[in-house]
Formats: structure tokens, C-alpha cells, sequence
């Protein structure tokens, strides 16, 4: 980690240190994927998925060798946002245009309809708790508000919190205990108990941002929370107190959303929506993991 030390001169002296992130390298070329590149997710085999490859309503693959390619291409006019695989390996699509939870079959690749509810906005981002159970982000833009779900793992969904601001990324803790949502315009980040029926309280603020929006969250195996800052063009990582223990800065200003994969766990993938490609670089810590055989 490097760290460089930088002197403010005002009335008074006051020094900092400011860390940098190592250099970044990209995965594939740019322009791969289309501005609506997100959802970054890695299976058991270290293979990266991402929506929006080459065309709209696409799900692209990275070998682990860096071979890339179509996956997939979803039905009836769906287009995915944020994937997630759950224990079993089992990928989990939102499918925003029609209010959809997508299954799709890593191996058949048949796609199927895993939950749908006609009152969501737009599904965006999902995440998976230990358990199976489903938490999906859910933002109205046009209005700066939005809405929280829950889908259990028989596809049934359950309206946890609505009239929030414009909700985007979600994140289950390593432990499954707590539940991470940010909020885009109003660049709040708010944290949740998870309570053994799935269902959420205790909400309080864990951090607020002066500037800038926020997309994709993840974790690492530490419970580190690490946020795509939009239009920064970096991904900010909170401890579990809230605090800011790094930044990582992209070549591109639009990172959307963050996953973690490579050997071990120990890189982390970040898309970008204005350079339409994936930029890698080192984690902190090695991501958390649902796989049962990872």
C-alpha cells in the first residue's frame, strides 16, 4: 500500500496521509460491454458474469483464463442489473424492465421466473444472505425515492421498507446479521439487524457522503464495506464502523458496481459505464465467500 503524505497550508499547518490505490489494469478491452455494464458476479470456478455485453439484455462471461464471450441473452425484453449466485451456485438476475428475480441455470442456462412483483419500480441490486433469502434494492429515479424487498427462497417477496430515498446498492454482512442499502441522491448508507425471520431492524445511519452518488457494494471476509462512488470514479472501503479505511481510484468515473474474484478471493472486479469494461485491482482482504465448495 502506498502512502503519500501531503501538507495543507492554511492559517495553521495540518498534515494527512493520504493513501493511494495501486494501479488498476483492465480485464477486457473497453467498450466491451455496453454503458449498462453492472452486476459483476464470480462462481465456484472464478468464471466473472456482467450484464449488457456487446448489446442490451445480454449477460456476458470472463474466463478465468480471460477468454470472454456471449452467456446468455435474457427473454421477452428483460435486461439484468445486478447478479448474485447463491450457495448452491444458482444465479440470481434482476431483471428491472419486468420487475422480475431471474433464475438461470449455470449449466442448462435456462432461464426461468424466480419472483415477480408488479408494485417493485425496477429491481436493481440484489444480494444473498447465508440462508438463501434475497434482499433487492429497488429505486424510483424519477421521483429520488425508492423501496426495499425481501425474497425468500421459495420466491416469495415481501415489502420490508418503502418511501426511502433512491436505494441502490445492498449488502449482507459476512455473518449474515447485517444488512448494508445506500441510498444514491441522498448518499446515505443505512444498516439494518437482520432478525432470524429474514426480516430487518434497528435501522440506523453507518455513513453519509458530502458529494458524489454511490451504485454497487460489496464485502470482504472482514465485514469491510466496499462502495462504488459514481461520478467520483472511485470505491470507497468503510470498516465495520463506518470509518474510511481506503480508496481505490478507477480510470474511468462511472463505476457501477463491485465484486470480488481471482485467486482466493483476492481481487476485486469494478465496472465501469463510461469506459464499457472491467477494471481489476488488489483487495485489502480476500472477498466473502456463500459457496459451499469455493
Amino acid at each position: 500500500m502506498k502512502k503519500k503524505l501531503c501538507i495543507l497550508l492554511s492559517s495553521l499547518m495540518v498534515s494527512c496521509v493520504v493513501f493511494s490505490s495501486p494501479d488498476g489494469r483492465d480485464l477486457v478491452p473497453e467498450g466491451t460491454f455496453t454503458s449498462g455494464i453492472e452486476g459483476p458476479a464470480v462462481d465456484a470456478a472464478g468464471n466473472l458474469y456482467a450484464v449488457n455485453y456487446a448489446t442490451k439484455g445480454t449477460i456476458g462471461l470472463i474466463k478465468s483464463s480471460g477468454e470472454h464471450g456471449l452467456f446468455v441473452t435474457l427473454p421477452d425484453g428483460s435486461v439484468g442489473n445486478g447478479i448474485r449466485f447463491n450457495a448452491e451456485g444458482v444465479m440470481f438476475v434482476a431483471d428491472y424492465t419486468n420487475h422480475n428475480i431471474l433464475c438461470v441455470d449455470p449449466k442448462t442456462k435456462i432461464i426461468s421466473v424466480f419472483a415477480h412483483e408488479p408494485s417493485m419500480n425496477q429491481p436493481n441490486d440484489i444480494s444473498i444472505a447465508p440462508n438463501g433469502t434475497i434482499y433487492a434494492s429497488d429505486p424510483a429515479w424519477s421521483d429520488n425515492t425508492g423501496k426495499l424487498w425481501r425474497i425468500s427462497t421459495k420466491g416469495e417477496v415481501v415489502l420490508l421498507e418503502d418511501s426511502m430515498g433512491t436505494t441502490n446498492g445492498v449488502e449482507v454482512s459476512p455473518d449474515g446479521r447485517l444488512l448494508y442499502v445506500n441510498e444514491s441522491v441522498q448518499r446515505n448508507v443505512w444498516v439494518y439487524d437482520i432478525e432470524p425471520n429474514g426480516n430487518i431492524s434497528n435501522k440506523r445511519l453507518f455513513h453519509r457522503f458530502a458529494d458524489y452518488g454511490m451504485d454497487g457494494m460489496r464485502c470482504d471476509i472482514k465485514g469491510n464495506l466496499y462502495i462504488c462512488r459514481y461520478d467520483k470514479g472511485t470505491v470507497v472501503v468503510l470498516s465495520p464502523e463506518g470509518k474510511i479505511l481506503y480508496e481505490y481510484f478507477c480510470k474511468g468515473k462511472k463505476p457501477s458496481n463491485i465484486t470480488f474474484g481471482g485467486e482466493e478471493l483476492r481481487q476485486i472486479y469494478i465496472t465501469l459505464q463510461d469506459r464499457g469494461c472491467i477494471e481489476v485491482f488488489d483487495a485489502l482482504n480476500p472477498g466473502a465467500s456463500l459457496f459451499v465448495n469455493p
